[in-house]
């Protein structure tokens, strides 16, 4: 137990029928998705920086991230804003090996948080390129 409930480890999904499935709008019953992904990445912190939900075999657009040395969540985030783009190599949890993506280097996303209040926040660097890779995992993009 953890905080007056259950530490809740989840496998990660590598079928790519249901990761390539575009996620649905989260809702507030939903909530518990993000402690199951923020237990599964901490789980997972040796080889993994960020998981959406569909990563843990739920539909819903529901991401968290590591962001130096704090874990973030975020609940239907949307990119509202792009500058400087460049070509990278990423691996996957869910995927095998590394392949290239076009990325931004500056981003501006509009989010919900646990309470379901918007934010809008401007993320530059690795935190943005580890966010757009899991925005593409809830609109069914692989890399």
């Amino acid at each position: 137990m953890k905080g007056g409930r259950l530490f809740m480890v989840k496998p990660i999904v590598r079928d790519i029928f249901l990761l390539s499935g575009k996620s649905q709008t989260a809702q507030m019953s939903d909530i518990g998705v993000g402690d199951d992904l923020l237990d599964t990445l901490r789980a997972n912190e040796s080889r993994c920086v960020g998981l959406a939900a569909n990563m843990i075999g739920v539909r819903k657009r529901v991401i968290a991230f590591r962001s130096g040395h704090a874990d973030r969540l975020m609940f239907n985030p949307e990119i509202i804003k792009r500058s400087m783009p460049y070509e990278t190599e990423e691996g996957c949890l869910s995927l095998d090996g590394v392949r290239t993506a076009k990325r931004f280097r500056v981003i501006t996303v509009k989010w919900q948080d646990k309470a379901l209040g918007w934010h809008t926040e401007t993320f530059t660097g690795f935190d943005a390129q580890i966010i757009q890779h899991e925005i593409d995992h809830c609109d069914g993009i692989l890399i």
